[in-house]
């Protein structure tokens, strides 16, 4: 159990501390990075799917005035290290992907690298390439682990046997789509390379973590950690697509090796980041259920197949919540990997959670619906006393308490058999349950010094617009005993102490826990008067953990859609989601990370769908004019609400993470709402009016 702050800070609705600069325009992004003669870059990119380059035509390209370098794999550098095969930009001339890096030109000029890379003729010799994914792909493999280091499958029971004995089964494939993350920011570098430097390499990245950006660009080019320093003051959205440095970072720090002295600069379009920057791979989820005539669960089983590249493996951990969410004895889970000739996957705001909750939860609506039970009824009457998965007691688990809170604040009990028409529009409510992983990651460091009568703290976090430049200071506050206006930040800069990557809801977390040991540090050395220029540190690994509970958020979403009996358009009135989420540390950073998450997850519902064609080997709608996005005109009333929820045995603030939370059980929830209303079982997502349209009368 861990000694909670007393919160005085903590609990503050406290204004952005970043927001006038970013409301103003004079926050400054890495693209925007102020620096003495800039030149700029454009990448040149693979027109096959699969094969080999033969030829690159760049004379021409060379010979105009303004063009600095134009660098191809057959002049790249090399590199010191290519392990990571996405990382090995220029470095063969095989073609793993369509949109993979071939090339970039440098000049005086955005404009004329732009247009000059856009005409060099490239010579391939082409293969057939793959890239459908399908249950029955012939090679199909279970990879070692999924991500975050889960096990691959998981048994326990006799689930065939469960099922065939059970007196309600539910049995369907549920899929969702490939998403592409889409931050406003793209993904940008500024790059500069001075060898006679005491720091030779300067990159000015949109990261979301300097410090794991500087180990991945001096791996690979054979530099001391050192002789590195990166520098994110301010992100413009990532939703996890900026966790890792991809090809582009990779790309402009060569392109400034080959021009020593002179800063780089190479900004994603935003059709290359369909291409370079990783999306949320497709996934092919198998779910059976077996209960009793009352609704108790005595099998469920979830088997996945996704996509993964063929030259870097991403394995989304799709059916990881389906081990812990609800009792059964008899349970299973397995993933399978279908290596395809495609852009590699990533990370993607609650990779697993998010589209492991879509068939889980749709499946518990099928089973409250053939049971002819209330679906909120169904999920607390299979509300687990320990954890299913690892046996462990829960740090806090209070589901039940925010289904029945949503339930109370949407007025369940007013919902009705469905079917419910108003004027030309047809009604319905929906339910789903959500989750997220309460994590901690291993390495952070925070220094607190006092200078000219305040307490500057040190770290190396990122803030990608998810309020950290404010929360921070707040826990800060409260460990040292002070007042939060007294308390400044230094974060984005590998010149501050290490600090984990801001994903997986762990940034809080992980960073505060790191603050208020350096904060008992501080204290301890120097009491409550300290002196100017006093200074202390403290180590996340000081932190107390608690590896005997099993630690999560959750939440639960109530959905009201209405549905055009004759042209099938779907309107969302109301969105309502109630979450248990440890201690809210800022209420007001807390809600828009909510309602953010749950927007996401309307839009996952709705809208956003990157078509892949397989003929070619490329998203279809590759920029936002056709990769649609959930906007204000289709959601009309959205809330996130919390319960005042204590947990000792998480971290010393006794937060969660709320990041994520918002997005798991949204899509899920519209589906089941779209079914009350129409009558149609939507299992793959988007709900798109093609799919409702044949449904109705």
């Amino acid at each position: 159990m861990t000694e909670l702050l007393e919160p005085r800070a903590m609990g503050q609705s406290l204004v952005r501390r970043d927001g006038v600069d970013k409301v103003r325009g004079t926050a400054t992004y890495a693209y925007e990075t102020d620096v003495e003669h800039p030149v700029f870059c454009h990448p040149v990119q693979a027109t096959i799917a699969l094969g080999r380059v033969t030829a690159m035509d760049t004379a021409a390209a060379e010979a105009l005035d303004g063009v600095l370098a134009v660098l191809t794999p057959f002049n790249a550098e090399r590199l010191a290290s290519t392990e990571d095969v996405e990382y090995a930009v220029l470095q063969s001339t095989e073609v793993a992907f369509r949109g993979q890096l071939i090339g970039v030109v440098v000049a005086e000029t955005s404009e004329l690298a732009r247009e000059v890379a856009d005409g060099i003729t490239v010579t391939y010799a082409e293969q057939q390439h793959d890239s459908v994914l399908r249950t029955d792909h012939p090679g199909l493999y279970a990879p070692e682990q999924v991500n975050a280091g889960h096990p691959t499958d998981t048994a326990e029971g006799d689930v065939d046997a469960a099922l065939a004995a059970a007196e309600v089964r539910i049995d369907h494939t549920y899929e969702t789509q490939m998403l592409h993350n889409n931050p406003i920011e793209p993904h940008a570098t500024t790059a500069l390379w001075d060898p006679g430097a005491e720091v030779p390499l300067t990159l000015w990245d949109s990261t979301q973590g300097v410090h794991p950006d500087r180990a991945a660009v001096s791996q690979v080019f054979g530099l001391e950690e050192e002789q590195v320093r990166v520098v994110c003051p301010y992100v413009g959205g990532g939703f996890g697509s900026k966790g890792n440095p991809h090809a582009n970072v990779m790309l402009a720090t060569m392109a400034a090796r080959a021009l020593p002295g002179r800063p780089v600069k190479l900004a994603l379009t935003r059709q290359q980041m369909f291409f370079l920057t990783g999306y949320r791979t497709p996934t092919i989820q198998r779910m059976q259920l077996g209960a009793d005539s009352r609704g108790r669960l005595s099998a469920i089983a979830i088997d996945v197949v996704e996509q993964t590249s063929k030259v870097k493996e991403f394995a989304e951990q799709t059916g990881v919540p389906a081990r812990m969410m609800y009792a059964s004895p008899n349970r299973r889970s397995t993933h399978r990997l279908a290596p395809l000739d495609v852009p590699i996957p990533s990370w993607m705001r609650a990779p697993g959670e998010c589209p492991g909750m879509f068939g889980p939860e749709v499946a518990m609506d099928e089973l409250a619906e053939a049971l002819g039970m209330d679906p909120v009824r169904l999920r607390i009457l299979n509300e687990p006393e320990v954890d299913p998965d690892t046996k462990k007691p829960w740090s806090s688990r209070h589901l039940v308490e925010c289904l029945r809170e949503g339930a109370e604040r949407f007025g369940w009990d007013t919902r009705g058999p469905g079917r419910r028409r108003e004027g030309d529009w047809l009604v319905g409510h929906g339910v789903a349950s959500s989750v997220y992983p309460t994590m901690r990651q291993a390495t952070s460091t925070a220094a607190i010094r006092y200078r000219g009568g305040r307490y500057v703290v040190e770290i190396g976090a990122a803030d990608l617009g998810t309020g950290a430049w404010t929360v921070l200071p707040q826990i800060a506050a409260d460990a040292l005993g002070v007042d939060v206006a007294d308390v400044d930040v230094a974060i984005g800069d590998t010149r501050y102490p290490i600090a984990s990557v801001a994903g997986g809801s762990s940034g809080t977390n992980t960073w505060g826990s790191a603050i208020v040991q350096a904060a008992r540090e501080f204290r301890g050395k120097y009491g409550t008067d300290p002196r100017d220029g006093d200074e202390a540190s403290g180590d996340v690994d000081q932190a107390t953990m608690d590896d005997a509970h099993a630690a999560y958020a959750f939440g639960a979403q109530f959905t009201e859609v209405r549905v055009n009996a004759d042209t099938g358009e779907i309107r969302v009135p109301r969105l309502i989601g109630v979450f248990a989420a440890g201690r809210i540390i800022n209420p007001r950073t807390a809600r828009s990370q909510l309602i953010g998450g749950m927007t996401m997850g309307l839009s996952m519902a709705l809208h956003e769908n990157s078509v892949f064609d397989t003929r070619v080997g490329q998203v279809a709608n590759h920029d936002l004019a056709e990769y649609h996005i959930t906007v204000n005109a289709d959601v009309q009333q959205i809330e996130a609400h919390w319960l005042d929820e204590h947990d000792p045995h998480v971290n010393a603030m006794g937060a969660k993470g709320i990041g994520e939370i918002g997005i798991t059980g949204t899509a899920a929830s519209v589906v089941n709402a779209v079914r009350h209303a129409t009558g149609v079982r939507v299992r793959g997502l988007p709900v798109t009016l093609d799919k409702v349209l044949a449904g109705l009368e």
